[in-house]
């Protein structure tokens, strides 16, 4: 079993190089595999993502599994801004929403660490601050206290069902 870890465009993969000469060299249908790749990684379209390729070289068949992006890059998209603040106690770099976080958690909540998606928005709100970026044009601290006072209950009652759902047995 060979296994390799590509980085790609999501949504945007082509059959040239470096791809496609990687995939040809194991006698993979480098079409076939590009197209699998664009649909597996749409849903993160813009973004740079990683790709894990497994290959039987005895039987030429693969798996890909694709990994998110990071949570910083997926806040930067949300908040339409190409890097994180250089000092972001004092420079904000943009702002996003309280349901951005959200679907920031539901997307990484196979990496999280978080039980409830109400824990899993307060670490990407977390996440937000440590890149300069408001959320709800608030300090995220603030936003903080206002998820643990109930202000953004109804907002996570919302998308409760996306966070159950998307989680598997292994989670």
């Amino acid at each position: 079993m060979k296994v390799l870890r590509l980085r790609v465009q999501a949504g945007k993969a082509s059959p040239a190089p470096p791809l496609g000469p990687t995939l040809a060299q194991y006698g993979l249908p480098v079409n076939k595999v590009v197209e699998e790749v664009n649909e597996a990684t749409k849903e993160y379209a813009g973004l740079e993502v990683t790709l894990i390729l497994r290959i039987d070289e005895a039987t030429g068949k693969y798996s890909i599994e694709v990994k998110s992006p990071t949570t910083t890059s997926l806040l930067l998209k949300y908040a339409g801004v190409q890097e994180p603040s250089g000092d972001p106690a004092h420079k904000k770099i943009g702002n996003i929403s309280i349901e951005d976080a959200v679907r920031v958690a539901i997307a990484k909540r196979r990496d999280l660490n978080a039980r409830t998606l109400k824990a899993a928005v307060k670490s990407v709100v977390s996440t937000a601050r440590s890149v300069g970026l408001t959320v709800e044009g608030k300090d995220p601290r603030e936003v903080l206290r206002e998820i643990d006072s109930g202000v953004y209950d109804e907002v996570f009652k919302k998308y409760e069902e996306l966070w159950i759902g998307g989680r598997g047995a292994a989670d």
